[in-house]
């Protein structure tokens, strides 16, 4: 197995309980943080572990890195070394649906250079609608080692966008809805709008009427069009606090593009600052 953007239920339902295969449960509301965990605790696919967005997926200590700072290395490490996870493991990551936080823990992998990890196409709810079983157990995994640093190529700072800014060179992707980008509406952060230059591309794009991913081949078409012919490896990606983001990184690699960047910080970063600009409108 060597799954390294997305694995279909059928494909993991086959692995399931093999020794070096390892399925992480995702889920979360940023509106009720406790909400994906009571979720897990009711019924999961058989096996997985549970990762919090904010308690295992980032750093809450952290400030002025915006609402979900990325964790330490060695937090990450050690916590993926307490489920049982080292650098050979294949690691697949669910959600509800979407992959919007499955995708959080595979860029937090990748990032760490761990190749074999993918989100499953379709989350919980595909598992469950092609009848396949939950489990209610939760599993205590053998604790293994796990070292790594971060790619440092995979973040991009402030530091980095104001000098793209200056230049106005790459390409800098907002994952957010529309009408947050486009300022109309802010429901979690206290300023609305965008980064100038910035160009949205909600990450529910990536998905087709099925709640799947689309084709690498149209997925490929379509960041084409947005790059304008400037590499994926000038591309950064944003959204409101680094979370969502992640979900645009994994379909440009699905649609081998890889090499794309996360401004971790994202929008909940850039506003702690009120003398860094905002663009409203699209």
């Amino acid at each position: 197995m060597n799954w390294r953007t997305l694995v279909t239920c059928d494909e993991l339902a086959a692995t399931l309980g093999k020794k070096g295969v390892v399925v992480v449960d995702c889920r979360f509301d940023q509106r009720d943080p406790a909400a994906g965990e009571r979720a897990y605790l009711t019924g999961h696919i058989p096996g997985a572990l549970y990762a919090h967005l904010e308690r295992d997926l980032s750093d809450l200590s952290k400030t002025g890195g915006g609402r979900h700072p990325l964790p330490t290395a060695p937090d990450i490490c050690g916590r993926l070394g307490r489920w049982g996870i080292d650098p050979s493991t294949q690691v697949v990551a669910y959600d509800g649906a979407d992959g919007a936080y499955a995708a959080r823990l595979w860029w937090l992998l990748r990032s760490l250079r761990h190749e074999n990890v993918a989100v499953l196409d379709g989350g919980l709810s595909a598992w469950t609608a092609g009848g396949k079983a939950l489990d209610k157990s939760v599993p205590r995994p053998k604790a293994t080692a796990y070292s790594a640093r971060f790619n440092v190529r995979s973040v991009a700072s402030i530091a980095v966008l104001a000098a793209r800014m200056a230049n106005q060179s790459g390409s800098l992707i907002d994952a957010r809805a529309p009408e947050r980008f486009r300022g109309e509406i802010e429901p979690i952060d206290r300023v609305a709008g965008h980064i100038p230059g910035g160009v949205n591309r909600h990450y529910a794009k990536n998905l087709d009427r099925q709640g799947r991913f689309k084709s690498p081949e149209a997925l490929r078409k379509e960041f084409d069009t947005m790059l304008k012919g400037q590499p994926a490896t000038d591309t950064v990606h944003m959204c409101g606090s680094g979370v969502t983001a992640c979900h645009n990184v994994l379909a440009m690699d699905h649609a081998g593009l890889p090499g794309s960047r996360l401004y971790a910080g994202s929008w909940s970063e850039w506003i702690a600052d009120p003398h860094r600009p905002v663009a409203k409108g699209a």
